[in-house]
């Protein structure tokens, strides 16, 4: 499958994150908290996942939620190059997520059959992930980078990109940024915090998560 076209990998990123509305960046530093967790916020409401490598439990809790949490759709984050980008595919992720775009990790995703979502914050790495097939992007860091004055400025010169806005994302705003017409969604981690995590509170996620899907619905 790796000729599989920019244009199909984008549909198929499309068909991951557009019903997902908030898309929940996922820090684990413990390879046995990784199932509870995806259990929490998939009981919430909340199926798309993304997995950061920022930790060296990441990989395990990734392959166990794979395994042991069939309604969970696992991508991985912190993708920086192109290493990185086979271990997700070889872990099962459905999907790729950089906060960043080198040219390297661009060509590495153009030859990979793993959808990735590319990260960017100037006008300068969209035109460059767009010479790639890419039209779906990470908004990052969104809230330091200009907020969504900065995002509708971009969507002048680049019509036909939409954006997934990570970084400074919360309760209080992420309904805001859903309201944008070219944010198909958000990415956050404070549905599960750190503290919630480390404390096991599976029950207090499930909530947070059921009350943020419950705010969206009715806007």
């Amino acid at each position: 499958m790796s000729g599989t076209s920019a244009s199909a990998k984008q549909a198929a990123l499309e068909q991951i994150l557009v019903p997902a509305r908030i898309v929940p960046v996922l820090t684990i530093d413990r390879a046995e908290d990784g199932v509870p967790l995806a259990r929490a916020l998939v009981a919430g409401g909340v199926k798309v996942l993304e997995v950061t490598f920022r930790t060296e439990a990441a990989s395990a809790a990734a392959k166990a939620i794979i395994a042991e949490v069939p309604d969970a759709i696992v991508g991985m984050g912190t993708v920086l190059n192109g290493d990185d980008l086979r271990r997700a595919r070889d872990l099962g992720a459905r999907f790729a997520v950089s906060p960043g775009a080198t040219f390297e990790l661009l060509d590495a995703a153009s030859a990979s059959d793993l959808p990735l979502l590319p990260g960017i914050a100037t006008s300068s790495e969209i035109m460059q992930a767009q010479a790639r097939g890419f039209n779906l992007l990470k908004f990052f860091p969104a809230e330091q980078a200009g907020g969504i004055s900065m995002l509708r400025a971009l969507s002048g010169p680049f019509p036909a990109t939409r954006f997934c806005p990570t970084g400074g994302i919360n309760a209080d705003n992420v309904a805001t940024w859903l309201a944008e017409p070219n944010v198909v969604c958000a990415g956050g981690s404070w549905l599960c915090p750190a503290s919630d995590i480390k404390a096991a509170n599976w029950e207090v996620i499930t909530g947070r998560c059921i009350d943020a899907m419950k705010r969206l619905r009715r806007r």
